[in-house]
């Protein structure tokens, strides 16, 4: 369904709105910003800005005078500050905006505690661990925030210490499974799985956070792209799971993301992975001399790749700016 601004553009690039009309029908349609809403808006990102300050400035204190702090004014400051980012979010609970943010001050002190305890202590942990555990202690926290750019940080640490972890021990759970590209498959398929829970949550329950979704996409997207371009520039074509699970993530984006639902930042992520992925095949088909890339580039491989991608992109965009004149109509 198109937006109400969307819907202004269209009938702007029409013609059925003259010139003239523009600016009394942009303020009929409600879409430009009033006062109290730029007031609400610089508010909210002031009482933002505070709160990650604070946050940032106790990290930032501590690092510049590691020197001349002992260890307990350390963990006194870091402690005394996350108390005090949970006994607002408790307090100010009434307030959704203030609770968030306490919530988000709150999660960040975690990570400085934990990086802290690990520095002082020298535990040894893998780096990993670090955004692990952290993970796993805030989970509760991300829980009763209910906050979408929160869930979104989470699921940053959760990337990040499956990342580290396959690049410290490869494969899955210390197993030769996926031993290549272990990290890539590790983020495919975390964020294919929240990217398919937090779509049942928006659709069931009215989750917000469109924009989350198309991050999960991204993060799902990408490595799966990347798992396919490193099969393509491999010496041999050997059977592996990409070449299964390509194919069919392909698919369930167009069923999804066409028929299901129109979205067209999916539907135009898919398109940037398939040409791509095409245009490297292509490479190779035309650069592929005897087991190894050919040194010798003609001007008629490179003018062939140019027009190649030229064409794909002139398609896709084609039929893209076709699915949104069909959705705006």
């Amino acid at each position: 369904m198109a937006t109400i601004r969307r819907q202004l553009m269209s009938l702007i690039e029409q013609g059925v709105i003259p010139p003239d009309q523009v600016p009394l029908a942009v303020k009929a349609a409600g879409i430009r910003p009033s006062t109290r809403e730029w007031a609400l808006l610089i508010d909210r990102l002031l009482l933002w800005l505070g709160g990650l300050s604070l946050a940032c400035a106790v990290l930032f204190f501590v690092a510049f005078n590691w020197s001349d702090m002992g260890r307990l004014p350390r963990f006194a400051l870091v402690q005394a500050a996350l108390v005090l980012a949970v006994g607002v979010a408790v307090w100010g609970s009434a307030n959704v905006m203030l609770f968030r943010v306490a919530l988000t001050a709150a999660f960040l002190l975690a990570g400085v505690l934990l990086a802290l305890l690990g520095q002082v202590y020298q535990t040894g942990a893998d780096p990993w661990q670090l955004f692990f555990i952290w993970a796993l202690l805030t989970l509760p926290w991300v829980g009763v925030a209910r906050f979408d750019a929160l869930w979104v940080l989470w699921l940053g640490l959760l990337n990040l210490s499956i990342w580290l972890y396959s690049s410290t021990w490869g494969g899955i759970l210390g197993s030769g499974l996926f031993a290549n590209n272990a990290g890539l498959w590790g983020l495919v398929v975390i964020n294919l799985a929240a990217q398919a829970v937090w779509e049942w949550g928006a659709q069931r329950r009215g989750w917000p956070g469109r924009w989350a979704v198309c991050l999960l996409a991204l993060g799902s997207g990408v490595p799966l792209t990347l798992l396919m371009v490193a099969w393509v520039s491999a010496e041999t074509y050997a059977l592996t799971p990409i070449v299964v699970v390509y194919p069919v993530w392909l698919a369930a984006l167009y069923g999804v993301y066409r028929q299901w639902r129109l979205e067209l930042f999916m539907l135009a992520g898919g398109c940037v992975s398939i040409i791509t992925v095409a245009t490297l095949l292509l490479a190779r088909t035309v650069l592929w001399k005897g087991g190894v890339w050919s040194g010798q580039w003609h001007e008629g491989s490179l003018l062939l790749l140019a027009g190649a991608v030229f064409a794909m992109g002139a398609a896709a965009v084609t039929w893209l700016k076709r699915l949104n004149a069909e959705d705006v109509s």
